[in-house]
């Protein structure tokens, strides 16, 4: 089985840049070096099973409309910010990717039916002996 490879079109990938929240003292204030990173799935050149996936999901990061935004702000620099998003969005699209295996369904064996039932037996007759005898 091969790994899905697959990297975004820089004409897929909208990236706007804004203050970042948290510490960073003066320098938060003036410079806008967080990333928000935004990808429209529909329009995208990824498969169009991928596609199906990755709007089916319950992601907090992708809206109603299909679009996948990624805020990063780890980082002090524009560009790993950027960097980042997109290692996100990559990671994102390659776990989409992955077709789970479809579960198919199996019996018991006859050899563990008797053990579960020996063993419910066993602990009937335990219970069974705490009880106060009937007179």
């Amino acid at each position: 089985m091969s790994e899905f490879r697959w990297s975004p079109r820089p004409d897929e990938l909208v990236f706007d840049a804004i203050r970042a929240s948290g510490p960073g003292g003066q320098n938060v204030n003036k410079v806008s070096n967080a990333v928000h990173l935004r990808f429209d799935i529909r329009a995208s050149s990824l498969p169009e099973a991928v596609k199906a996936r990755l709007l089916a999901w319950a992601d907090q990061r992708i809206t109603a409309e299909g679009i996948v935004v990624i805020k990063a702000q780890d980082s002090r620099s524009l560009e790993r910010n950027r960097a980042d998003a997109v290692a996100r969005l990559i990671e994102l699209v390659r776990a989409a990717a992955h077709v789970p295996k479809a579960r198919r369904a199996t019996k018991p064996t006859y050899g563990s039916q008797q053990r579960r039932l020996e063993g419910k037996a066993k602990r009937g007759g335990i219970k069974a002996s705490r009880r106060s005898p009937i007179e």
